[in-house]
């Protein structure tokens, strides 16, 4: 008997889920949102058959929208906890490189990229498709936008940093590709067994006080 399979993808402007059956396709919401994950979310996982119920949750650990990334892990996690069910994660750039190799088929070599925010893109280089890497995830950098637009060496730009990086005068041509949830069975089974821990791909935007040179007020008695 197949299993259920719960997919939840919130980590960039698209709001994605969907429930598989084995490797069938039941169901499935993919929606540009820019804002409001966390309000949209719950209810498109209610829409779709028997509530989303499954027998197993995969879940995009990002790196990408840091509350995006939250939203998606909380709510994995807390259906998990609810339906007493296993939970895992899968990387957002390894899912949108595999979706490129899908789509594009592309036999030359190519970048895949994530709108980071401050001033940076997250981007990796996947290997080509006959080689042997063992199913590792990608390495993920964080790289300020002119820096990298500068510095690269390929034809071929995927992901929602790609324009970007060619407006800013990287020599190659743009595909724009968010993560879509109806897609993740196009990763190895190693790439979509992660630990559900957040990937932010860079350090947290808020420091402590005391990182910032602020010292707390001293309580008056």
């Amino acid at each position: 008997m197949a299993q259920r399979t719960l997919v939840i993808d919130c980590a960039t402007p698209a709001l994605s889920v969907a429930l598989f059956d084995g490797a069938d396709l039941l169901a499935a919401t993919h929606r540009e949102l820019g804002r409001g994950h966390a309000e949209a979310l719950l209810p498109a996982i209610a829409a779709l058959p028997d509530g989303g119920r499954a027998d197993s949750i995969l879940v995009d650990i990002g790196p990408g929208s840091f509350t995006g990334v939250r939203v998606g892990l909380a709510a994995a996690r807390a259906l998990a906890f609810a339906w007493k069910v296993p939970v895992a994660g899968f990387g957002c750039l390894d899912l949108v490189a595999a979706i490129a190799r899908d789509r594009l088929a592309p036999a030359e070599p190519f970048i895949v990229t994530m709108v980071g925010g401050h001033g940076e893109i997250f981007w990796a280089r996947p290997t080509a498709p006959d080689a042997t890497d063992g199913g590792a995830p990608l390495t993920i950098h964080s790289t300020p936008i002119d820096e990298l637009a500068a510095s690269l060496d390929v034809a071929l730009l995927v992901g929602s940093g790609a324009e970007i990086l060619v407006a800013a005068g990287a020599p190659a041509r743009a595909v724009t590709l968010l993560p879509d949830a109806r897609e993740v069975l196009h990763l190895p089974v190693s790439r979509r067994s992660r630990s559900p821990a957040p990937e932010y791909g860079r350090g947290a935007d808020a420091k402590p006080m005391v990182d910032r040179g602020v010292r707390r007020p001293v309580p008056v008695r």
